[in-house]
This record gives structure tokens, C-alpha cells and sequence, in this order.
């Protein structure tokens, strides 16, 4: 019997080539290497479609609910998981459309709620954001400590999962971002050659430091 523990990295990024795939990858690559079984999950690739159904709308009567043949195959995903890492772009404080829809479709009632006994109990979240902010503008406290409320606390603790963290990758755009005293947005000088590949292998580094001290794999 196969007792490796299994990791489900999901991908939130409409563009394969993208930074948030690569580092996803890169993730997976760690987790494979500690032991884990990978289950990577793009949701884009996948065509998951986040817009809520009738079939998949909670029925606050039946926790029991038979949910659409699609949600169900990502519930049995989520359960056969260990460890949960969402990587995806930071849009608005938060994560993309699709993957809230794959929150609003799949977390359901019944399933990661709603009983006394939650399934998820026991499993970890890791939640990994992107962010093209640089570490020292000023919203980043704000936009942290609202992203630790939205997904640790309000998805991944209020679903059992007690032990779970947000962590966010800063800068990923490679050149630095202003919004001035009037609200004017602008960009600073992109880097370039040596500077701007020692700038993405320290995000690369930085991402598997995350799940490294968050596993204990260190």
C-alpha cells in the first residue's frame, strides 16, 4: 500500500508560460523531491469553469447534496490531499476570479463544511500569492493582513484546516510599481540582464524557502 503523502498544487494563471505556473512547477518539484505524490492541478488547463450552477449551489436543507459529476472530482482531489498549495497572482488584495469560483463551487456546504466533524481536518494550506508590489510599498501590510483574513482565517480555518499560512512573493514583475500622493499609477526602469535573472532566482529561492519552513523540509 502506497503511504506517500500527497500534495495538490493548484494553479491559478490563464497564461501556461507564466511566472506563477513556473513557480507552482518549481514547488512540485520540491515537494516530489521531499516525498510527496504531486497532483497539479491548473485550473486554466483544465478549463474549470468558476461561474456557480444550480447543481452545485448549496441546499442549506441537504448537507448530503449530490454535487455536479466535475465539483465532485475535485472534492475527492482535495480529500485525497495532505498538503494544499495555491499559487496564484494577487488580484485585488485577493485571488483570481477562477480560483474564488473554484472556492465558491468546490468548498461546499457538506463537503469542507458544515458537519461536526470537518474532512479537511488535519490536512495544511499553503497558500502562495504573486504580488507586483515591491516588499516596501506602503500597501503591503494592509493588503497581507487582509489576504491572512480572507484565505487563512475565512477559508482554510473556518473549512478545519487549523494549520495553514499565506505567504506572497513581492516584486514578481521585475520593475517597481508607484502610486503617487494623487493616485497616479507608474512604473519604474525594468531591470535587465544579470540583475534581472539574479532578481527572479532570488523569488525562486524565496518560494521554496516558504515551503520548505512551512513542512518543516529545511
Amino acid at each position: 500500500m502506497d503511504t506517500d503523502p500527497t500534495a495538490l498544487v493548484v494553479v491559478a494563471h490563464h497564461r501556461a508560460g507564466s511566472l506563477t505556473a513556473h513557480i507552482a512547477g518549481l514547488i512540485a518539484k520540491r515537494l516530489e523531491a521531499a516525498g510527496y505524490r504531486i497532483d497539479l492541478m491548473d485550473l486554466h488547463g483544465e478549463g474549470f469553469d468558476p461561474n456557480m450552477t444550480v447543481a452545485d449551489q448549496p441546499d442549506w436543507n441537504d448537507r448530503d447534496k449530490v454535487y455536479s459529476e466535475e465539483t465532485r472530482a475535485h472534492m475527492g482531489r482535495i480529500l485525497a490531499a495532505d498538503v494544499i498549495v495555491p499559487v496564484f497572482p494577487i488580484y485585488w488584495q485577493s485571488v483570481p476570479a477562477i480560483m474564488k469560483g473554484w472556492i465558491d463551487r468546490v468548498w461546499n456546504y457538506g463537503f469542507s463544511y458544515g458537519r461536526s466533524k470537518p474532512r479537511l481536518a488535519g490536512k495544511r494550506m499553503l497558500w502562495m500569492g504573486l504580488a507586483g508590489a515591491g516588499a516596501d510599498d506602503p500597501i503591503v501590510p494592509v493588503m497581507k493582513e487582509n489576504m491572512d483574513r480572507g484565505l487563512r482565517d475565512a477559508i482554510s480555518f473556518y473549512n478545519g484546516i487549523t494549520e495553514a499560512a499565506v505567504e506572497v512573493l513581492y516584486d514578481t514583475e521585475g520593475e517597481p510599481q508607484y502610486v503617487d500622493e494623487d493616485g497616479n499609477f507608474t512604473k519604474g526602469e525594468a531591470l535587465v540582464g544579470a540583475e534581472r535573472e539574479a532578481h527572479f532566482a532570488a523569488l525562486e529561492n524565496e518560494a521554496v524557502e516558504h515551503v520548505e519552513k512551512f513542512l518543516g523540509l529545511a
